[in-house]
């Protein structure tokens, strides 16, 4: 599953959103006081700010006979780009940067640094206990102008389920994907999902039914601080070859391909 192809950059290339996240032991700080010299180091490239309370999964706590549901509340930070394009998310247990515009690695490890650098400057994490870079391709037949090619020319057969079946009507199938979690090279772990479906896209869902491609590159082992540039760039060093198996040619030629 792993394609020896030398790397691409995709003009067209059908990614939603790129997220990087690194989870790490709690920091109450965190959680308890406002961020403010964090957003002075990062405000000229993310001026924008919005705090979001959100829900944690529900506990159970207590004994039998005085069980009691808990329901915890916890601090989101971000701070986003003036086009909104780009969002740093802050929590006590995870820092983040996602985008819906990506263009290659280089860029999107630029924008990183400078959120990250302020972060372990401020906050002096232990470690990472989680370094992950997920990758979700939305494959649209009409924006790369394919409406009339069947996802079996588009994507190769391991990625299809059931759609694979020769002589089977895509148009006869109302739900169906293929779901896989293994273990890759360089320590990192691969969480898979492929498998056509409708996106929201800006809170409106669009009515194309889409091949939806979501790789999700992580490492769960400890990671010192000073090494999560590298186990970043190792995780992306394999995005690649794992995405280039899953596509036939046709739909990489229709993405065109340019040297990086």
């Amino acid at each position: 599953m792993f394609s020896k192809e030398k790397r691409v950059i995709y003009q067209n290339n059908q990614l939603g959103e790129v997220i990087c996240q690194l989870r790490f032991p709690e920091i109450l700080s965190i959680e308890t006081d406002i961020p403010a010299k964090f957003q002075e180091e990062i405000r000229d490239s993310f001026p924008r700010y919005q705090l979001r309370r959100e829900k944690s999964a529900p506990k159970v706590t207590g004994v039998p006979g005085n069980l009691q549901m808990r329901q915890e509340e916890n601090n989101n930070y971000m701070f986003s780009t003036d086009d909104g394009m780009w969002r740093v998310n802050l929590t006590s247990k995870f820092i983040s940067l996602s985008t819906s515009s990506y263009h290659n690695w280089e860029e999107f490890a630029a924008m990183l640094d400078k959120p990250l650098v302020a972060f372990i400057r401020t906050y002096r994490p232990a470690c990472f206990d989680r370094v992950g870079l997920r990758y979700l391709n939305f494959i649209s037949r009409s924006k790369l102008d394919l409406r009339d090619t069947p996802f079996q020319e588009l994507i190769q057969p391991p990625y299809l389920g059931i759609l694979g079946i020769e002589n089977l009507a895509e148009s006869a199938v109302n739900r169906c994907g293929m779901d896989a979690e293994l273990a890759i090279s360089g320590g990192c772990h691969l969480k898979l999902h492929a498998g056509p479906g409708k996106v929201s896209i800006g809170g409106n869902q669009d009515d194309e039914i889409k091949f939806i491609l979501d790789l999700d590159l992580f490492m769960t082992t400890k990671v010192p601080v000073n090494y999560s540039a590298g186990a970043l760039e190792t995780l992306h060093s394999q995005s690649y070859s794992i995405f280039r198996s899953a596509i036939t040619d046709t739909l990489h030629d229709a993405m065109h391909p340019i040297n990086p």
